[in-house]
């Protein structure tokens, strides 16, 4: 079975940073609150940014990196639960500014915060009938316009930013995949369009609760499928929700904290673009290095989430 080969990643966030104590002026709460219950300190919010700019810049670094040009594309997708526009889409949008072929697959796909792990894994399947080699998978949100500023549940957690990646596919490459949906409309929606304002709703406990339990299981269950012990991954790279359930998955998994990787502190929640502008800051460090075995692992709202376990 062939995998994804990660060729180039790229991200691109907002100008403006948001502290904790920028927050406290706005809704009752304090850095310590803040920091203790999520491990965030600061996150970014558009002010002249699109969601569009914010996938264009990320996008663009990523085909650098990459080494290829956007005439090499064939498969463009985007995940993203906070489009700047219901139609056309942000894919078919970026279709225009990058300068994509006209026969280049282009479309949005919403699951959340595992969007970005569903758009490589529909990328990966597209790529097996195009005549060109490459694809563009995006995660993006502009969360920050569908935040209650009263709502401290939510208003501290959530970020705008965008990650992206160029895949291949490598037929010589093997990979496992996970992915997965428990039905749920209370623990977080936004509503629809309508007279009403669009806020993230979002019931923490449950929310919590799930994460901790799908997490453990789907890493266990790749592990399984792959034949593997945790000790034989060099790095997890799990949605960045809130770093206390990251360490509860350590905890209940016996791990080594060190090899579960946090940028939640200033980048906060971003949904679809999490995982993406973390591998592309891990990229640009230099810690990721051909050959390593990483685990990624999604969930969010749906609720959905993914895993996949594959080679750099």
């Amino acid at each position: 079975m062939s995998a994804p080969r990660f060729l180039g990643t790229g991200r691109c966030v907002p100008d403006r940073v948001v502290t904790n104590d920028e927050l406290s002026e706005i809704v009752e709460t304090s850095d310590e609150w803040i920091y203790s219950r999520t491990g965030v300190h600061s996150r970014h919010f558009a002010t002249h940014e699109s969601g569009l700019d914010l996938a264009e810049g990320a996008a663009r670094q990523a085909i650098e990196r990459a080494g290829i040009s956007p005439e090499d594309i064939a498969v463009c997708l985007v995940g993203t639960c906070s489009p700047d526009r219901a139609s056309p889409s942000t894919a078919c949008r970026l279709q225009l500014r990058l300068g994509l072929p006209e026969d280049t697959i282009c479309y949005d796909l919403n699951a959340a915060c595992a969007g970005f792990l569903y758009g490589v894994r529909t990328a990966h399947a597209l790529l097996a009938d195009t005549s060109r080699p490459y694809a563009l998978v995006i995660g993006v949100e502009v969360l920050s316009r569908m935040l209650d500023m009263q709502d401290r549940n939510t208003c501290i957690i959530f970020g705008d930013g965008a990650g992206a990646a160029v895949i291949r596919r490598d037929e010589e490459a093997s990979w496992k995949c996970e992915f997965g949906t428990r039905g749920n409309e209370t623990a977080i929606w936004v509503q629809g369009p309508g007279p009403e304002p669009s806020f993230i709703h979002m019931d923490g406990k449950p929310v919590f609760r799930f994460a901790i339990d799908v997490v453990e299981k789907c890493i266990r269950r790749l592990l399984a499928a792959e034949g593997c012990t945790l000790d034989e991954v060099d790095l997890v790279v799990c949605h960045q929700a809130n770093a206390r359930i990251i360490d509860h998955v350590v905890k209940k998994l016996r791990a080594r904290p060190e090899q579960f990787f946090k940028n939640m502190e200033t980048y906060g929640n971003t949904s679809a673009a999490s995982i993406p502008i973390a591998l592309a800051e891990l990229d640009a460090s230099g810690a990721l290095k051909p050959g390593m075995r990483v685990l990624c692992v999604g969930f969010g709202s749906g609720l959905t989430w993914a895993g996949m376990l594959f080679r750099w």
